[in-house]
């Protein structure tokens, strides 16, 4: 005889829950919102300068995540209080996410602090556990989190197979 669960299924046509959870494959793991971390630093307070920063980083952010827009929950960007010539969440929007809600501050002023950095917080739906999900700090911000540093080398080959931007560059 058939569970109440899959009778209704026949009837309705709908799955329950139950139904949808005996259907997962054993190894299946459920989505969980994590938070991906990311910081580089700009050469100086032009536009310029800041989106070609904030674009290498999210490049390298969303490749090494195997990030899609639609994974995206939001994500927040700041700049150290001497970076405020643009925002730089408009390099997220070169890239293509229009939909994602993007939120753009300075950091606090922290006498001795590193200078000219543009940190992100990703909020991202995955299934990747937090040891599986990789943090990215590039340029001058790696002495922040030497652990999460990207070498020179991995960043060239994954600019060199980057698709180009929204705006062309």
């Amino acid at each position: 005889m058939p569970n109440r669960s899959t009778a209704d299924t026949q009837e309705t046509g709908v799955a329950s829950a139950a139904d949808n959870l005996a259907a997962s494959p054993p190894d299946h793991r459920a989505a969980s919102v994590r938070g991906i971390r990311g910081a580089t630093t700009a050469a100086a307070n032009t536009a310029e300068d800041i989106l070609e920063a904030t674009h290498e980083l999210m490049t390298v952010l969303i490749h090494l995540n195997n990030l899609q827009p639609d994974d995206v929950v939001s994500a927040i960007f700041t700049t150290t209080p001497d970076l405020n010539a643009t925002f730089p969440a408009l390099a997220a929007r070169d890239i293509g996410w229009l939909e994602v809600p993007l939120l753009c501050s300075h950091e606090m002023t922290v006498p001795g602090s590193l200078g000219h950095a543009v940190r992100v917080l990703l909020h991202v739906n995955t299934t990747k556990s937090p040891a599986e999900i990789r943090h990215v700090y590039l340029a001058g911000a790696r002495q922040l989190r030497p652990e999460w540093a990207v070498p020179d080398d991995e960043v060239a080959a994954i600019l060199a197979c980057a698709a180009p931007r929204r705006d062309g560059v």
